[in-house]
């Protein structure tokens, strides 16, 4: 039967997710979405862990993901070399990289934003003493630790369900190797991104000794500072960070909170934001306190953002990205924040170890994925404080030297991760290549299917 133009561009579509996802060969993915998909949306699941929301051909979805859900793998169908699934994968994939599923959610960034509450608080917050403010956060989050989903402390959901549609790919096409192009350049196995926001004028005295520290591990990092009200930054300072070798990034505007109020208001706002873009000479963003809407991120001319988290349990607006890699929304790419913020660990979990941390990196470094941290200079005022951090730093220096982890500054990370979406697999004299910019940086990898368990192998190690 020849396929309609309309059917044409759904079909490509679904392929495409996967395709850049790992950049294999063109002709490889053949994915179908149904042609009349429900108008219902709700939770359901992809084989036994991995949780998706969406549109999907079942009897019933779930209105929250703790219900019993409809296990969708059972209605994928193979044949012909084509795999036709219940439901729109990049759909399923969107809705959870841009947290759609959080959306009427009482935890959601819209009941929380438009809160009386949330008004007062910040209103009040600037005369509010640290132990008041740490009380009320504690009390807000209450109960994080039950939530099932997105799964704490690191969730790759997004991750799972590509590599499942991978294998079925496989099996569909018969074969059990395939190459594609290694996530990031020189073969690092991981990647990890250190990050600074400057919330106060104690933090801003702070960053010239932050910036010691940091190069004493000889690991660079990104300073976001807020642009107005909070404080006064001095070209000499950007000037000093930059020369130097670290990042200079904007923060929201002036962090109050009231970034994402409403649509008038961000739009206002992101005027004056892309303004201090061009000022400051920065590529990336982060809005306050980690609030988000990827709808409206087009607004801003950054080239990437890092408002994102992978699990929001301890963030004021709760959700969660799914994934542990890099992302495109419209025309920017994401950085999502894969660990767990500094004043979380220490303020509302008083931690006195670095223990969480750690764990969350040997579940991101598992799959590959982007390792990033938000670390605060106006936090770092004692020696406990100092010693975890050091502790942090000389663990990253460490599986550096001994695991092949790739430290990199958000702008890099963001740099390559584009010139990868843009590179091509293709086969010149039997062999595999790889075109485009920055190619001489990437590697051809290879996914094995070895009795239904997926690895990755590079050439030289087969």
């Amino acid at each position: 039967m020849k396929l309609q133009p309309a059917a044409i561009a759904t079909h490509n579509r679904q392929n495409r997710v996967l395709v850049d996802y790992f950049k294999c060969p063109e002709d490889f993915a053949d994915i179908e979405a149904p042609n009349k998909p429900s108008m219902e949306q709700g939770f359901f699941r992809f084989g036994s862990g991995t949780i998706c929301y969406g549109r999907c051909q079942a009897q019933r979805l779930a209105a929250c993901p703790i219900e019993p859900l409809f296990d969708a793998s059972g209605a994928a169908e193979i044949g012909g070399g084509t795999i036709r699934l219940p439901f729109d994968l990049t759909e399923i994939v969107d809705n959870l990289r841009r947290e759609r599923y959080a959306v009427g959610e009482s935890s959601s960034s819209m009941g929380l934003l438009a809160g009386l509450e949330h008004r007062i608080y910040y209103s009040l917050r600037p005369w509010m003493p640290a132990t008041v403010r740490q009380h009320l956060q504690r009390a807000y989050l209450r109960g994080w630790n039950r939530l099932q989903f997105p799964q704490w402390p690191v969730d790759c959901t997004v991750e799972n369900l590509l590599e499942q549609l991978l294998i079925l790919c496989m099996r569909a096409k018969r074969i059990t190797r395939l190459p594609f192009i290694w996530f990031w350049p020189a073969a690092a196995q991981s990647c990890a991104m250190m990050t600074h926001d400057v919330e106060t004028s104690t933090g801003l005295a702070f960053c010239r000794e932050l910036m010691q520290i940091n190069d004493s591990f000889d690991i660079k990092s990104s300073f976001q500072f807020v642009p107005e009200v909070r404080y006064k930054v001095s070209d000499e300072l950007l000037d000093e960070v930059r020369r130097r070798g670290f990042e200079v990034n904007v923060q929201d505007l002036n962090h109050d909170g009231n970034l994402f109020r409403n649509r008038k208001e961000f739009l206002r706002r992101a005027k004056r934001i892309n303004e201090y873009l061009r000022q400051y000479r920065a590529k990336g963003f982060r809005s306050a306190i980690m609030y988000r809407n990827a709808e409206w991120l087009d607004a801003l001319e950054a080239s990437y953002d890092m408002s994102f988290p992978n699990v929001a349990h301890l963030e004021p607006q709760r959700g969660g990205c799914c994934t542990v890699m890099p992302y495109f929304i419209g025309g920017i790419v994401e950085l999502p924040l894969t660990a767990i913020q500094d004043y979380s660990l220490l303020r509302i979990l008083g931690e006195s170890s670095i223990r969480i941390w750690n764990e969350q990196i040997e579940l991101v470094r598992r799959k590959n994925g982007l390792v990033s941290f938000v670390v605060h200079p106006d936090y770092l005022k004692g020696n406990r404080e100092l010693t975890l951090y050091k502790s942090l730093l000389g663990h990253l220096h460490r599986l550096r030297a001994e695991e092949n982890l790739w430290i990199a500054l958000p702008a890099e990370i963001n740099d390559w991760w584009r010139a990868r979406n843009q590179m091509e697999l293709v086969t010149e004299n039997d062999k595999w290549q790889i075109r485009g910019e920055q190619s001489g940086q990437a590697r051809i990898a290879y996914a094995i299917l070895e009795n239904d368990r997926l690895t990755y192998a590079f050439e030289q190690d087969r």
